[in-house]
């Protein structure tokens, strides 16, 4: 049974992202992601009004006069959501933690394909895949969607990104819009694993979703402080009173996260950076304005 919080949480994530997807979003998302599937139909004579970027310059000197290419749109896609639910995503300082960022983030991503009609599914991973959720339409998917991710219980504490983009890459034969939701605090996604991921990504459309928390990057001001690794459940101890300390916590975590930037660039990956105190349907807004300036 789940409790009445836990209830009131997932209630308010899905009307608050169905909200979200009926205003600020209405027609962001089809117009990035319109072009996931498109057979040719036609090539026909060029007329005022059609965009240049069209125009066959083959036919168009074989016939003396320009023509254009015409394309016709499979509406239908599937979204895939590889959300990273292992042991760091318990971890966070704000009204938050990252595991809840991360169900916001897939609730609005799901209303979004279900609205424009698209299937929406989601593999929940750790060091291994543990929950597949086949891609389907309907708001009652969303809402399993949503709660699952808020209520899985994951029987691993691990990260293993690669695995859960190859089962991605097994289990959709169809090329597909997939957005991969996780910290990234893992070894396993760098530059040894760029063939592997690349791989994928030719076949679908891979984005990254990177949860981060603000208390990830700074001590408290004083006093011994116990970290303990929520994955391996180790645990150290840090001296918050000394400056020096505090400076290179601050630093080594600031690289760490420039690390997992550069290794998205080596792999020429989009990444959208969303912290647990930051507004996710902001984050995404401004990802789908800036792919929509990159058509143009």
């Amino acid at each position: 049974m789940l409790s009445p919080d836990l209830i009131k949480k997932i209630k308010k994530v899905h009307i608050k992202t169905g909200r979200m997807v009926n205003t600020m979003m209405a027609g962001q998302y089809r117009s990035v992601f319109r072009g996931a599937g498109i057979e040719f139909e036609e090539v026909r004579e060029y007329t005022p009004g059609d965009e240049v970027k069209s125009i066959d310059w083959k036919v168009s000197a074989r016939m003396g006069k320009p023509f254009i290419k015409r394309y016709r749109e499979e509406r239908e896609q599937v979204v895939m959501l590889l959300v990273d639910m292992s042991g760091s995503g318990r971890f966070g300082t704000t009204q938050r933690i990252k595991r809840e960022t991360a169900a916001e983030i897939a609730a609005i991503l799901a209303f979004n394909a279900i609205r424009n009609n698209d299937k929406a599914g989601a593999i929940l991973f750790t060091d291994q895949v543990e929950r597949y959720i086949p891609p389907k339409k309907g708001s009652a998917h969303v809402w399993r969607l949503i709660r699952e991710i808020f209520t899985f219980q994951p029987e691993h504490t691990g990260t293993n990104i690669v695995d859960a983009v190859d089962f991605l890459a097994r289990v959709c034969r169809k090329r597909s819009v997939a957005f991969l939701v996780s910290d990234f605090l893992t070894e396993d996604f760098g530059r040894n694993t760029t063939l592997r991921i690349r791989s994928a990504a030719r076949k679908h459309e891979l984005i990254s979703v990177l949860v981060t928390d603000p208390g990830e990057f700074r001590l408290p001001d004083g006093g011994i402080v116990a970290f303990q690794d929520l994955e391996t459940g180790a645990i150290r101890y840090l001296d918050a009173s000394d400056r020096t300390t505090r400076d290179r916590f601050r630093a080594g975590r600031q690289a760490v996260h420039e690390q997992i930037l550069q290794n998205h660039k080596a792999m020429d990956m989009d990444c959208i950076e969303m912290p647990t105190d930051g507004d996710a349907a902001d984050a995404l807004v401004r990802y789908f304005r800036l792919r929509e300036r990159r058509r143009r």
